[in-house]
């Protein structure tokens, strides 16, 4: 048996242990206190106060953009959505409906877009609707109480002044796509996020990282419903908790001219085709406009359903700018181009003279002339004045194709002109090497014939035949077209400014330019030129008809007939190429454009495309 002093002993042993575990405990508790209290406190103060605040994007505005002129193009507008944020959705089935019945949406709809957006964090809004109206956004507000995590958010949205009048060239804004994102985070180095906007096309495509600004924050004091409770601003229970203001992006100036573009709309409306004219001593785009087009505005406000599906199944297929995007045959257009060739190489001179009679043969194929009979014989000059698809076929006869294609691409032909647009295309300039290439066969001489007066394999966008005759304008000078004009920030300060860049300079004999623009003077203010009795009257110009087919025709009832009688698809494409008198090398005067509009578009209204270049 233990005596009294052991089991003392023992017990106090044991209660030494209990002791000891019970500060060790106490001291574990008193360390996490202080840890969370005092060494952390103001982490997890912080994070407390953050639970009662949600943050709210404060959109930073897109720059503006002005014309050459300084007449505003492109403006910000506040747009109005509804949005659901579900960390505070509760009672879910009756507050969708009720907003249901504000939206007019149906309630499966809305748990659709909810649904779609799921694995986004639960505290980030959804949009639900956008561009509400006012009404809309009055109910919302006023049932606030009853409608927790809903809410309207405030966007700033992009308005185009002239609305279809440049789409193309202006481009559009619209939400990023989840396939978008991670491309776009890659290329940009931007932590984009669903719901961002950016440029999609066009001068907002290109220029986005420009025109865009850095958005801002601000926090609101929420209630457990996340209704809001008042903004957050100076209160001291909210120290170092603050608010960011948005940066605004930088303004662009255009080198379009707003009148020109007006001007060219109108005569363009209702009809397919493109305009575009250039500034032939520097490269400046004067006009750019491309129809069918578009209501940029509708993008970023929100499509609806039934207007993109008039757009992307519209057969002429108004989403393409027409003007660098498509490619052509230029027809007749293409003329001076071969002549310069057979005059450089001495196939021909200013004495050569050819008979323009109905037809041409080579070999066992008859080519034929867009005029049913034949003429007096004609020199080159007269041969642009007046068409002559046979003196183009008879030179091109003795012509190596590589020969020519050499000629074209120093005028630009065959590949992009590097304007700062998306999408451009390059056009085709074909070559022996090319052919046997792509089908496996070797060249024919006949294919050089209809390469000659612009068909069969060549094919040309507008600005690429407007920057070719802008050399022609200058005797040789190719330069780089552009659009944007300067950069600036918001107190109008130029930021950066787009100089002229000479590409090339064209070497030609004197002579050969001198017969060109006589020739090209001819066609519009001699009789008999293809364009005479359009010509106007008060300002001279210079210019150059064209007709490509679309089809070939198989008889002469097919060449010959009428184009408004056959079938849109099938309908001749109609290019006129103008350009000021020789001595006048810079455009600047809307009049002027004007003027060839209203003159030549009568002619060639019936044509499956309408291209008119400057």
């Amino acid at each position: 048996m233990f005596g009294d002093e052991e089991l003392i002993k023992i017990h106090k042993s044991r209660a030494t242990q209990v002791a000891n575990i019970i500060i060790f405990c106490f001291a574990i508790v008193f360390i996490r206190l202080w840890y969370l209290q005092i060494y952390k406190g103001e982490l997890y103060h912080t994070f407390s106060i953050q639970n009662r605040l949600r943050e709210e994007t404060v959109w930073a505005p897109r720059g503006m953009i002005y014309s050459r002129n300084d007449q505003l193009l492109v403006d910000n507008i506040p747009r109005f959505d509804a949005v659901v944020t579900r960390q505070f959705l509760h009672d879910k089935k009756e507050t969708l409906k009720r907003l249901s019945e504000i939206l007019q949406m149906e309630v499966k709809d809305i748990e659709k877009i909810i649904k779609k957006n799921s694995f986004q964090a639960r505290y980030r809004p959804i949009i639900i609707k956008k561009n509400i109206d006012l009404e809309e956004v009055a109910k919302i507000e006023t049932e606030n109480a009853s409608l927790p995590g809903v809410s309207v958010e405030t966007f700033i949205s992009r308005e185009y002044i002239d609305k279809e009048v440049g789409a193309h060239a202006l481009g559009y804004i619209s939400e990023i796509s989840q396939a978008q994102l991670p491309k776009y985070q890659k290329r940009d180095k931007v932590e984009y996020k669903l719901g961002d906007f950016i440029g999609q096309f066009g001068i907002e495509e290109i220029m986005d990282k420009t025109l865009r600004g850095i958005n801002g924050h601000e926090f609101v004091e929420v209630d457990a419903l996340g209704r809001k409770k008042k903004y957050i601003n100076t209160d001291n229970l909210f120290k170092g908790i603050e608010n960011r203001a948005p940066k605004p992006g930088n303004n662009l100036k255009l080198t379009l001219d707003r009148d020109m573009q007006k001007v060219a709309y109108k005569a363009m409306e209702g009809k397919s085709g493109s305009v575009v004219a250039i500034d032939v001593s520097s490269g400046e785009l004067l006009t750019m406009i491309s129809t069918p087009a578009f209501d940029p505005s509708k993008f970023s406000r929100g499509l609806t359903q039934e207007y993109w599906s008039s757009l992307i199944n519209n057969e002429e297929k108004p989403m393409g700018d027409r003007s660098i995007q498509n490619h052509f045959p230029p027809g007749s257009t293409f003329k001076p181009f071969t002549a310069i060739t057979a005059l450089e190489e001495g196939l021909i001179d200013e004495n050569s003279k050819i008979r323009c009679h109905g037809s041409f043969r080579l070999g066992r194929r008859v080519y034929r002339s867009w005029r049913r009979w034949g003429s007096e014989k004609v020199d080159v000059t007269d041969a642009l004045k007046k068409s002559c698809n046979i003196f183009f076929y008879k030179v091109a006869s003795e012509m190596d194709i590589d020969v020519l294609a050499r000629y074209a691409k120093m005028f630009g032909f065959g590949r992009k002109t590097g304007v700062r647009l998306p999408r451009e295309v390059s056009g085709l300039i074909p070559t022996k090497e090319w052919k046997l290439k792509r089908n496996g066969v070797p060249w024919q001489q006949g294919e050089t014939l209809s390469c000659s007066i612009g068909q069969s394999y060549v094919l040309v966008s507008t600005l690429q035949l407007a920057n070719a005759y802008a050399a022609i304008a200058t005797k040789g000078r190719l330069y780089k077209p552009y659009i944007v004009k300067e950069v600036l920030d918001n107190q109008g300060n130029i930021l950066r400014a787009t100089q002229p860049e000479l590409l090339r300079r064209i070497e030609l004999q004197p002579k050969t330019w001198d017969l060109i623009h006589e020739g090209l003077y001819k066609v519009v203010n001699t009789p008999k030129g293809t364009a005479w009795w359009r010509r106007g009257f008060g300002n001279q110009m210079a210019g150059k008809t064209g007709t490509s087919q679309v089809v070939r025709a198989q008889n002469d009832e097919e060449l010959y007939s009428k184009c408004s009688e056959k079938e849109y698809k099938y309908r001749h494409h109609g290019v006129f190429v103008a350009l000021p008198l020789m001595t006048i090398q810079k455009l600047l005067l809307q009049p002027w454009l004007n003027m060839v509009v209203e003159a030549l578009l009568p002619r060639l209204l019936l044509s499956r495309r309408l291209l008119i270049l400057i």
